[in-house]
């Protein structure tokens, strides 16, 4: 099931301003807290230089952009993700997804590399490798997405045939081609599988109630034709108790 959404709605699951989760998203860790804290000092010193070497005197001006380079490390933050979602926001349509679980694996992605010394004094390469989770989604349309999450815990209650509910982007008024899809959410067990928070989570379930009802989707699955069984099987080699 694939509904059009008006752009008000648009704008309002996909706020210009970064949210709550988005701005914790882009927080990070005290690494990252690091070199937000580097580029303030960096810019304030800049902006110094400028009003004292160089005799340059704005007056109110100077005093605003030292105070914005100053706390650079407490609203970069936000600046990041509204910038993030205003990349998403320049498609001129959405719409409402409502389909199932086709299928589940679990890979190990390269997210960086750290050049570090051994003991012998040895240039070493360490790769750092994430467990994602990633989901294949689809509708009695034949319409199907692929989304990838670093995995969580959390995630081993998603099972194949369970519903999911996502946002779809496009620029064609009759959505004929997905251009992105957001994170996706589970509502039978209240999970969202995300790497990015891109939605406002209370509007997208309120949404998702809304346009529930008594369709084919709420109905049981049908049984999978013995073709569909035997790729998932071979899948199922990643569904194991320590890939989470």
């Amino acid at each position: 099931m694939l509904i059009p959404l008006t752009r008000e709605k648009f704008d309002q699951l996909i706020p210009l301003i970064g949210t709550g989760p988005q701005y914790k998203y882009y927080w990070g860790n005290f690494s990252k807290l690091l070199q937000r804290l580097l580029i303030s000092v960096v810019a304030a010193a800049v902006v110094l230089l400028l009003r004292f070497v160089l005799g340059l005197n704005f007056g109110p001006l100077v005093f605003v952009l030292g105070l914005i380079s100053a706390f650079y490390w407490l609203w970069g933050p936000v600046f990041q993700a509204s910038m993030r979602n205003g990349k998403s926001r320049r498609y001129k349509y959405c719409g409402f997804f409502r389909g199932r679980v086709v299928d589940i694996w679990i890979t190990e992605e390269l997210v960086g590399k750290q050049e570090t010394v051994n003991g012998k004094g040895e240039l070493v390469i360490v790769e750092n490798r994430e467990k994602r989770i990633n989901l294949e989604v689809g509708d009695e349309t034949g319409f199907t997405a692929e989304y990838q999450a670093p995995l969580q815990v959390a995630y081993k209650a998603v099972t194949r045939g369970q519903i999911a509910e996502m946002l779809v982007l496009s620029n064609r008024a009759d959505l004929s081609r997905i251009e992105e899809i957001t994170d996706i959410y589970i509502p039978n067990r209240n999970i969202w599988i995300s790497d990015y928070p891109y939605l406002r989570r209370d509007f997208f379930t309120e949404v998702g109630k809304r346009l529930r009802d008594d369709d084919e989707y709420d109905r049981p699955r049908r049984r999978r034709r013995p073709q569909e069984d035997t790729r998932r099987r071979r899948r199922d080699d990643w569904d194991t108790e320590e890939d989470y």
